[in-house]
């Protein structure tokens, strides 16, 4: 009984650090006024991380056969995450927007297969540099824009076709 709790124990942990995580990225995105918010990046999160665990279980199930691969499993976390992103990035005015939401999106999957692995450090230094590259990069970003003229280039620009 005591295995039990504790395994238990351990998946909710584990599950519930891919969802604080998931929603530490998703409130800056909030906050920037982004597509996908808190409960996005924290469902991507905790259910990339759903996912490995189910994939750890079922190959301790498994393992006497050889024939299941539990990393086959997370690696199409990658897939899938990649297609939910797709589905963000749109071309408006000329302009592709979502890249930024789409890419957010997809590091959170592996913030949540870091959890779901048991690798807590790795999840935490993960949102904070995804946290990072939002807010500093974004401030950085402005500054490039604002002293590098024609950084911003729209799709269909007519100074394209000579490049």
């Amino acid at each position: 009984m005591e295995s039990f709790m504790s395994s238990h124990y351990d998946i909710f942990i584990r599950l519930s650090i891919a969802m604080i995580c998931g929603m530490i990225v998703g409130a800056e995105r909030i906050v920037a006024h982004k597509t996908a918010g808190m409960r996005t990046y924290a469902l991507v999160a905790m259910g990339s991380s759903l996912l490995v665990v189910i994939s750890q279980m079922a190959g301790e199930l498994f393992v006497q056969d050889g024939s299941f691969d539990p990393i086959r499993m997370a690696s199409q976390i990658v897939v899938g995450v990649g297609f939910l992103g797709a589905g963000l990035i749109v071309l408006r005015d000329k302009e592709v927007v979502g890249l930024t939401t789409a890419s957010g999106l997809w590091v959170c999957a592996a913030i949540g297969m870091a959890s779901g692995f048991g690798f807590f450090t790795l999840a935490f230094m993960s949102t904070f540099l995804t946290l990072f590259i939002f807010v500093v990069l974004w401030f950085i970003e402005q500054r490039f824009k604002k002293f590098i003229p024609g950084i911003e280039k729209k799709i269909g620009d007519p100074s394209d076709i000579n490049e």
